[in-house]
């Protein structure tokens, strides 16, 4: 594969393992065991990102915010897995830096689709709708009358 198309694989992968729970990626784990054993080459750990924005999209960056991440990195097999993911979850960060070691191998990769990313984005499929549908509920149509007297 070459290595553009390897990359948005992973980085599709790995927009699962943000959306995914953490209940979600244990069991599309569970799914795939037996799994080779994964050493935690960086544990989980907890920091900040500052969060930079552009006023229109292209005027000059201005510091938004602070955001919490978890980081982690393991090693499954001689495949490295990193994982970054918004909030406080060291489990969930762990999992994810498992998932994207097994997701670059084409195998596995096949597996996790079937596992993990067909599954998530169904339920994100169907949250999408769902919110929609309550949206559309609230929806207003304005028009405008036209009077006699404007007719010329």
């Amino acid at each position: 594969m070459p290595e553009q198309e390897a990359t948005a694989a992973r980085q599709a992968l790995m927009r699962i393992c943000a959306q995914a729970s953490e209940a979600e990626l244990e069991q599309a784990l569970d799914a795939l065991a037996p799994l080779p054993e994964a050493e935690d080459i960086r544990a989980p750990e907890q920091g900040l990102v500052m969060l930079r924005g552009r006023i229109g999209g292209d005027g000059a960056p201005f510091n938004l915010g602070e955001a919490t991440v978890t980081r982690a990195t393991v090693r499954v097999a001689e495949t490295l897995g990193h994982a970054y993911l918004l909030g406080r979850c060291e489990k969930k960060a762990r999992l994810a830096a498992i998932v994207d070691a097994l997701g670059q191998d084409a195998q596995w990769r096949a597996r996790l689709e079937d596992a993990l990313v067909t599954p998530v984005t169904t339920r994100r499929i169907a949250e999408q709708q769902a919110q929609a549908a309550e949206t559309a509920k609230t929806r207003v149509n304005f028009f405008t009358l036209v009077r006699g007297e404007d007719d010329t």
